[in-house]
C-alpha cells in the first residue's frame, strides 16, 4: 500500500541510530522558539498598554475567542486571565454565531485570537460586536489583516517561523499567542496588586490555597500536649517526651509558656553525668520559644518554621498555650 508517510515499523527502523538527529529536532524547535518569543519585545505598541488599561478599568468581562489552535490557546489565556483577578472566559466563535452571542453584554472587552486575521468564524463576529460597542482586542500575526484593521487595539505575535519542520503546523505562532495572553495577566495583576492571597482565593483546592487560607488551628494537634511544671524532674521529662510525637515539651505555669525542652535539650544536658537526674525543667528549657498564633496562615507557619530551621512550633491563642503545628501538617 502506497501511503503519504512512513509506517510506524518504517518510522521506528528510520529512528534505529538516529537518537542525535531526534534530539537536535527537539532543541532546534527550542531554539526556533525562543527567539520567536524574544522578538515579540520589538512587535509592542502602545496597543498594549492602552488595551491592558482598558481591560482594567472596564466594568464588564473580557471574553477570549479564537478558532482551532488559536481557540486551544485562547482556552487557556482564558483561564489565565480569570484566575489571576479578571472576569475571563473562552467563547467558541462557531457557536457564538449560532445563539451564544447572548452572553456577551454591552461593558464587555473581547479578545480575539486569529494568526492570519483572517479566519472567516472570527470575522463574522466583528459586525455583532461593532454594533454593540464592545471593544476589540485582536491578537493576530499580520498588522494588515481584516481583524487587525477593525480591532481597537492590535497585539502583533508576527514569527518569522513555525519550527515545524514542514513549515505549517502552528508551533511558535501558537507559542508566541500565548505567551502574549500571559503578559497580559501578568500587566493585569500588576495593575491590580495582585498577591499569593487573592491567588489562593481562586485556587482553594491547590497547595498554595491550602497554605494561605488554613489556619493553624484547623491543623494543629490539641490531644495529649506534652506539657510539664518549672519543677519537673528530668526523668518524667524524658518520659513524655519519648512517648510524645512531637519531640519536646512545653514548660508551663497557669496556662502561660515559660519555656520549651527537645529531645536534643535531653541529649545535650546527658553530657553533664554527675548532675544529669538532678535537672529540672527550670533549669533545662529554652527560654522565649518560637510561638505562633491560632489564626495565623500555614504560610506563616511554614516560613517561621524555615526561618527558625525547626519542625515543630508552639500554639498560642490570647498568649495560652492550645496546640502544636508539625511541619507535616503543612502538606510539605
Amino acid at each position: 500500500m502506497i501511503t503519504g508517510h512512513w509506517t510506524k515499523d518504517e518510522a521506528l527502523k528510520h529512528s534505529t541510530g538516529n537518537q542525535t538527529k531526534i534530539s537536535d529536532t527537539a532543541k532546534e524547535i527550542f531554539e526556533t522558539e525562543s527567539r520567536e518569543i524574544a522578538n515579540l519585545s520589538d512587535l509592542l505598541t502602545d496597543d498594549f498598554e492602552n488595551a491592558t488599561e482598558d481591560i482594567l478599568k472596564s466594568e464588564g468581562k473580557l471574553i477570549v475567542s479564537g478558532m482551532g489552535k488559536s481557540g486551544l490557546i485562547g482556552t487557556k489565556i482564558a483561564a489565565t486571565l480569570a484566575s489571576t483577578g479578571t472576569p475571563s472566559f473562552f467563547l467558541h466563535p462557531g457557536e457564538a454565531y449560532h445563539g451564544d452571542l447572548g452572553v456577551i453584554e454591552r461593558e464587555d472587552i473581547v479578545l480575539l485570537l486569529s494568526n492570519s486575521g483572517e479566519t472567516d468564524e472570527v470575522l463574522k463576529l466583528i459586525p455583532f460586536l461593532k454594533a454593540r460597542g464592545n471593544r476589540i482586542i485582536a491578537v493576530t500575526g499580520n498588522p494588515s489583516s481584516t481583524l487587525a484593521m477593525h480591532a481597537d487595539y492590535h497585539l502583533n505575535v508576527h514569527v518569522q517561523t513555525e519550527g515545524c519542520p514542514l513549515n505549517l503546523a502552528p508551533m511558535a505562532s501558537t507559542t508566541a499567542m500565548l505567551v502574549m495572553g500571559d503578559a497580559l495577566a501578568a500587566a493585569l495583576m500588576q495593575l491590580r496588586g495582585f498577591e499569593d492571597r487573592d491567588f489562593a482565593q481562586y485556587h482553594p483546592g491547590g497547595s498554595l490555597g491550602r497554605r494561605l487560607l488554613t489556619k493553624v488551628e484547623d491543623v494543629m494537634s490539641v490531644q495529649d500536649l506534652p506539657v510539664c511544671s518549672l519543677e519537673e524532674n528530668i526523668k518524667e521529662i524524658t518520659r513524655v517526651i519519648t512517648q510524645s510525637k512531637y519531640g519536646l515539651i512545653v514548660v508551663v505555669s497557669e496556662g502561660h509558656i515559660e519555656g520549651v525542652i527537645t529531645d536534643g535539650d535531653i541529649r545535650r544536658a546527658m553530657e553533664d553525668e554527675e548532675h544529669f537526674f538532678s535537672f529540672s525543667a527550670s533549669l533545662l528549657m529554652t527560654h522565649d520559644p518560637k510561638t505562633i498564633r491560632h489564626d495565623a496562615s500555614l504560610t506563616e507557619a511554614q516560613s517561621l518554621m524555615t526561618e527558625a530551621k525547626i519542625n515543630s512550633l508552639i500554639v498560642t491563642k490570647e498568649g495560652l498555650f492550645v496546640g502544636v503545628i508539625q511541619i507535616y501538617d503543612i502538606g510539605l
